[in-house]
């Protein structure tokens, strides 16, 4: 139960290379991993906490220290183990469509499980689950004319529309859980009442493009749009480079 980061062990742990047998009735890696992700995933990594793993398991929280070192490296488990639930089947259709299928299943992986968003996770999770997931979405974008260097930017890049609008949805999603009303009902209500205080000669673009952006999503915010919105520019931009190495 050392504060000490070891490489070695989380590599261990995460690879189950560790073969020490695990006590009689007593939760092995698997079961401890899926225990702390479905606590994270109903009430956020902010709650989780060996302890409350091992009452979810029915066992002594010391029991879990002969497999995970503690919280920090059950939470590189736990993002590894949901990486390895992102679809892994070919992508029909030219590298646009396939990496847009990458940002969907990036997307729909956070939707899944928003606790990812705070996974405080300084350098990259080294597991099959998410190795196997970075062979995957590079598959995506192989093979169109750029370098390795350029292939994993643009594989980094076409997820980079995804986490804001995520984060932004998640919100809007515990503030309707919160509340009782939606976006939809929130802005109706909100609106006219703006409209009534708000000073069209002192804010006359605000006005004009909230007015026509609130019309168009019949809420201040639309996740779907944004995100849709941000992934075809990204595309866009890998389209250019695409151009530009094969007329080089």
């Amino acid at each position: 139960m050392s504060n000490e980061h070891d490489p070695a062990r989380v590599l261990a742990l995460l690879w189950r290379t560790d073969t020490r047998p695990t006590r009689r009735g007593g939760p092995g890696v698997d079961r401890i991993v899926a225990a702390a992700v479905a606590l994270a995933d109903a009430d956020g990594l902010a709650a989780l906490s060996m302890r409350r793993v091992a009452q979810a398991l029915g066992v002594g929280t010391m029991s879990l220290y002969t497999h995970v070192p503690g919280k920090a490296e059950l939470v590189e488990a736990m993002v590894d183990a949901v990486s390895a639930s992102t679809p892994r089947e070919p992508v029909g259709g030219g590298w646009r469509v396939r990496l847009e299928a990458v940002a969907r299943d990036n997307r729909a992986l956070l939707l899944r499980h928003p606790w990812l968003l705070d996974a405080p996770l300084h350098r990259a999770v080294l597991g099959p689950g998410t190795i196997g997931k970075y062979e995957h979405e590079l598959g995506a974008v192989d093979g169109i004319g750029l370098d390795e260097v350029e292939l994993d930017a643009v594989r980094t890049r076409g997820r980079g529309p995804v986490r804001p609008p995520a984060r932004a949805g998640g919100a809007a999603e515990r503030a309707r859980a919160g509340s009782g009303v939606g976006d939809e009902r929130w802005w109706a209500e909100v609106g006219p009442a703006l409209a009534a205080v708000l000073d069209e000669e002192r804010y006359p673009l605000a006005v004009r493009v909230g007015a026509a952006a609130g019309a168009a999503h019949r809420a201040p915010h639309d996740a779907e749009h944004a995100f849709a919105f941000g992934l075809r520019r990204v595309l866009d931009g890998v389209a250019a480079l695409v151009s530009s190495r094969a007329r080089a």
